[in-house]
């Protein structure tokens, strides 16, 4: 965990451990990060507003060196746009200060159990010219590499394990945002049109159609 304001941290890490995790925890994104590239963590737990690097450098450059492990920015920005900004530099949640610690519970076991079950479910994706692998966090259209962030890639991998299902918007919040999402954001919308390019970029199909008033079905016809 990188925070810098004491009584977060002594309050998060007590009900953590009461919870049966273990906790290490840094007090600025420099000393965070050494900490990251030193050990292996099944998940990381970063405010933004720290000293000497903020939580935004710490998502890119954590994704720099691994792709898999969950992010979970705790912070008091609020903003869609600071939540944009999180999710494109790599964060998988986003839980905004004051919070509720049974709520960033629920979010610790949603995140670890996810990343737990994607490595114990079928590794590779293949669809109509489009793969997906689930270790490395890699996709491919027409054996050409696609670059897509930790929140587009979680987008893209419940389209891909749904696909040819018609989808409600509410389903494909609560899956790839989690708990408690604002719906009076359009964030979903413009993660759709993020992926939709990507992924058509060299390829005609256009994969993910909207059904109006209803949500998203992804296929190829």
């Amino acid at each position: 965990m990188l925070e810098d304001e004491v009584k977060t941290v002594t309050t998060i890490t007590k009900g953590l451990l009461e919870n049966g995790y273990d906790v290490e925890y840094a007090h600025d994104g420099e000393q965070g990060l050494s900490m990251i590239h030193a050990n292996h963590y099944d998940l990381i737990i970063t405010d933004i507003l720290m000293p000497k690097v903020d939580g935004f450098e710490v998502c890119q450059k954590v994704r720099e060196k691994n792709k898999s492990v969950p992010i979970l920015i705790l912070s008091a920005l609020g903003l869609t746009e600071d939540k944009l900004k999180g999710f494109e530099l790599g964060s998988d949640d986003y839980l905004v200060k004051p919070f509720d610690f049974k709520e960033l519970l629920a979010r610790v076991k949603a995140l670890l159990k996810r990343s737990t079950e994607e490595v114990a479910v079928v590794n590779l994706i293949e669809y109509e010219g489009l793969t997906l692998n689930i270790d490395t966090k890699e996709v491919f259209s027409n054996s050409n590499p696609i670059q897509l962030t930790a929140k587009e890639f979680h987008l893209l991998e419940y389209f891909m394990l749904h696909k040819e299902i018609l989808l409600t918007k509410e389903q494909i919040i609560e899956h790839v945002w989690g708990l408690d999402f604002d719906p009076g954001t359009n964030i979903l919308e413009v993660y759709i049109s993020y992926v939709r390019n990507k992924i058509s970029h060299d390829n005609a199909v256009k994969y993910i159609q909207t059904r109006k008033g209803i949500g998203y079905i992804f296929k190829s016809h």
